[in-house]
């Protein structure tokens, strides 16, 4: 076997593996892109951004996601569609099989860490056989100083093998494209699949399993801070802004889209940002637009011309869920150390297709958690295959249904107990349409958004009045500086009231009917505070 790069004394032999031909360790973003571009991995664009396709798989594969159902562990795991459960002994065989699989090739290994709070940190292993994976690890997690590479101990280690392919009737798996988590024996295997968001979301996944049980909610959002130290955090399913909104020129950047908040404030578990580049404007999108044409970004199923390595970044014909995958430090105003202190302001976003929810609200404590764990939004006609000629409502609940291995009311409680503990302003915005439905209004405008955003962070909204929307008892402000009063009202701006009344009926019922599962595992407050309410007083900023 070959080492090149700078090698760990935690040895590949201590993971199963051996007779590979050459082990990459630790390559410097050059030499990765060197090597993806000789192999045939990738083009380089104009910039120095990297360019890869990732075949079939353009986004993850959730049904092909599984978790090993250990008798020590199993009770703790919230089983069901979102944690299907692989038996151990088909596990093993599985990974018998990589390892096999790995004889006679070339490797990268990418030796880096989760979490920047030191007392959380929990370091990691890629071991893959593609270098522009090893090049969005880098990218994507937190880096190591080099004094401490040869001494680093992965507590969890993924096997990406993209081109290996499981037997679903020897293995147990649903296809030949497979995601497995062992939580009690540290290892992931990624399999069958080029979409590099299955790297990112399984080490989410895991400390969405260890985290919680030390006291500490782990979350699917971004969170940035302003002059005055505040911190606010934007939860969010794909499509509603995380990225765009934390991106702000006026404030620093903690992180793009997993946090922690422990008893002493919130911390990235990242050290970059993976960003929908989907008509991605430099007029919209200054920072993100800058980041993703800089040297070393990874652009997956991005299109570019192969002469004038110009990026498109209009053209969907592969997939909508093109994305750019970049360090932190591209964003200029990024916070180094990856902390910040307790939220002052969290904003739940949901781009509501059916044009019903207000461009901003605000949210009692037990209507937080009412959301937070409804966790809606909503899809398009067109965005994905089957969808239908309607917009379909989707619940995602604590913003990240598919990450969670523990129950959701264990993330629910501790959001409470931290809003309630730490007198956190919760703020339900709607990014999606106004006016009627998507193919009747129109989406709402993100500079409206940005100025309902930033007068909610510079306590402007504190001394306006409120009114209540009857359908979900929300309280709306009247007025905010920057936007225009008519639009805070979403009834008001519908040509017609009745249709407006029928398509915020059948919301209301979507969310109740979603909400039916967590009934038994909330408080009556909690219950109450969902659509239909009877309490309809404002809520007030004190």
């Amino acid at each position: 076997m070959i080492y090149t790069g700078i090698p760990g004394d935690y040895s590949l032999e201590l993971h199963g593996l051996q007779n590979l031909r050459t082990a990459y360790w630790n390559l410097p973003p050059a030499g990765l892109i060197e090597q993806s571009i000789l192999r045939g991995e990738s083009i380089l664009s104009r910039t120095g951004a990297v360019v890869v396709n990732t075949g079939k798989h353009t986004g993850r594969s959730p049904s092909d996601k599984f978790i090993v159902r250990h008798p020590s562990i199993e009770n703790q795991i919230w089983w069901g569609k979102v944690n299907q459960p692989l038996a151990p002994e088909k596990f093993e065989r599985l990974l018998a099989k990589a390892r096999a699989y790995l004889q006679g090739k070339d490797v990268f290994i990418q030796d880096l860490q989760a979490g920047a709070h030191p007392s959380f940190a929990l370091p990691i292993r890629l071991i893959t056989e593609k270098a522009w994976a090893a090049l969005f690890a880098y990218n994507l997690f937190l880096r190591l100083p080099h004094d401490q590479l040869v001494h680093h101990r992965p507590e969890f280690t993924i096997f990406h093998l993209p081109e290996f392919l499981a037997s679903p009737e020897e293995d147990g798996t649903r296809s030949e494209t497979v995601i497995a988590l062992d939580l009690k024996k540290k290892v992931i295997l990624i399999a069958g699949t080029s979409y590099a968001g299955e790297i990112k979301k399984s080490i989410f996944t895991v400390l969405n399993y260890l985290l919680p049980q030390k006291g500490v909610l782990s979350m699917h959002c971004s969170a940035n801070i302003g002059q005055e130290q505040d911190v606010a955090l934007f939860f969010g399913l794909s499509g509603t802004g995380k990225t765009t909104l934390s991106s702000d020129p006026e404030r620093r950047l903690i992180g793009d889209d997993e946090h922690g908040w422990a008893d002493d404030g919130i911390f990235n578990f990242e050290g970059g940002c993976y960003a929908k580049t989907i008509h991605l404007r430099p007029e919209l999108e200054p920072l993100i637009w800058q980041a993703t044409q800089s040297f070393g970004a990874v652009l997956e199923n991005v299109t570019i011309d192969t002469i004038s390595r110009e990026l498109d970044f209009d053209d969907d014909h592969r997939t909508e869920n093109t994305r750019g995958a970049y360090p932190l430090h591209y964003i200029p105003n990024f916070v180094p150390e990856g902390r910040g202190g307790h939220p002052k302001n969290i904003f739940f976003l949901s781009a509501d297709a059916f044009g019903v929810l207000p461009p901003i609200a605000l949210l009692s404590p037990e209507q937080a958690m009412y959301y937070f764990l409804s966790g809606y939004t909503s899809k398009l006609a067109g965005t994905e295959t089957g969808l239908g000629t309607e917009p379909q409502a989707t619940f995602s609940t604590c913003f990240g249904a598919p990450f969670l291995p523990l129950h959701p009311h264990e993330y629910a409680h501790l959001l409470g107990e931290k809003i309630q503990r730490h007198q956190a302003r919760v703020w339900l915005v709607n990014t999606g349409w106004t006016g009627g439905p998507y193919g009747v209004g129109q989406r709402i405008r993100l500079p409206y958004t940005r100025a309902l955003i930033r007068a909610a962070l510079h306590g402007d909204l504190e001394h306006v009045e409120y009114q209540i929307e009857p359908h979900f008892g929300l309280s709306i402000p009247l007025e905010c500086p920057g936007v225009p009063s008519e639009i805070l009202n979403p009834r008001q701006t519908w040509a017609d009231p009745e249709a407006y009344e029928q398509q915020a009926s059948l919301l209301v019922e979507q969310f109740n009917k979603n909400f039916e599962p967590f009934v038994q595992e909330v408080s009556p407050e909690v219950v109450l505070a969902g659509p239909g309410r009877k309490d309809l007083r404002p809520q007030k900023l004190g």
